[in-house]
């Protein structure tokens, strides 16, 4: 596979994962940061910016999935994938720490 195939895996996985938090959070009906609040990712948007933020993370991240072509076949594709998915999980735990505060 060409190097750029790998690079899709990773996005794959950073999309993928940031769904969770951004979905979970709109159809709660709760406000959570997110790239379009004011200020961006500090200030909270409203529960239907962050469904739709969510699933819209959802549709890229698929699409780099497939682009990627990530497959058990593929170990390589399937760990940097994960890789994508540790990174944002991470990232995410840090850049949130203070919401509820």
């Amino acid at each position: 596979m060409k190097w750029y195939y790998y690079v899709a895996c990773f996005f794959a996985g950073l999309f993928i994962i940031n769904t969770v938090p951004h979905f979970i959070h709109g159809v709660s009906g709760d406000s959570f940061p997110s790239p379009f609040a004011n200020p961006p990712g500090k200030g909270l948007s409203s529960p239907i910016v962050n469904t739709l933020w969510g699933l819209g993370n959802l549709l890229i991240g698929y699409i780099l999935f497939r682009v990627g072509k990530v497959s058990k076949e593929n170990k390589w594709s399937l760990l940097i994938f994960f890789v994508g998915i540790v990174c944002m999980s991470i990232m995410s735990s840090i850049a949130f720490v203070d919401k509820m505060h």
